[in-house]
């Protein structure tokens, strides 16, 4: 091989490990597919005559999507947008989008909360007041619960969705009323997660 001949394989030598190089650094650099999924809060027909009879209406905000049926009541679906859990171990965290307002139409005062979560920890569907930093317990999955995987899929859904003692005084507060109590039934609950890639 003349001289000149190894200059060229060892340029296109270069060549090939630099585009090598950035092509996995390229992958490296590509973020990993989010987790998708949805929670779904139920309320009731008798909760819904119950809060409007005392002036309280709670109004889903974007990204949620709400849906209402005359006879099983009102549902809020929030999507998944983050997080990582283990349902079946009670640990983890699911971020969902979307944000609640609640309204008391008597007084006039509101409240709202963002960065909506689901914690595996604590068991309960968490919001952070616009305002505010701390997340508050809003409500808490119970009754008969079921919990399953299949793959990277996990589904929890409660027959019951009770108001968490945190929630309650903290809305009552907010919204000057007496309405909200602690373990409260407000209707069901149920949840998909899929981990991302």
């Amino acid at each position: 091989m003349t001289r000149t001949s190894a200059r060229f394989a060892a340029t296109g030598a270069a060549v090939v490990l630099a585009v090598t190089g950035m092509s996995g650094a390229a992958a490296a650099d590509a973020a990993p597919a989010a987790p998708t999924g949805s929670a779904v809060v139920h309320e009731s027909t008798a909760f819904l005559k119950d809060s409007a009879l005392n002036g309280l209406v709670v109004i889903p905000l974007p990204t949620a999507t709400p849906s209402y049926d005359s006879s099983t009541g009102f549902s809020t679906s929030f999507p998944v947008t983050g997080g990582d859990v283990n349902l079946q171990g009670y640990y983890g965290n699911v971020q969902l989008g979307g944000s609640l307002l609640f309204v008391n139409l008597f007084t006039g005062k509101t409240a709202v909360f963002k960065q909506l979560a689901f914690s595996a920890d604590s068991w309960a569907i968490t919001g952070v007041p616009v305002g505010g930093t701390d997340p508050v317990a809003l409500l808490d999955p119970a009754g008969t619960t079921d919990i399953t995987r299949t793959g990277a899929t996990q589904t929890v859904t409660a027959a019951d969705l009770k108001v968490d003692a945190e929630g309650a005084q903290y809305v009552d507060t907010k919204l000057n009323t007496t309405f909200f109590k602690a373990g409260q039934s407000i209707g069901n609950f149920s949840l998909s997660f899929t981990t991302g890639s």
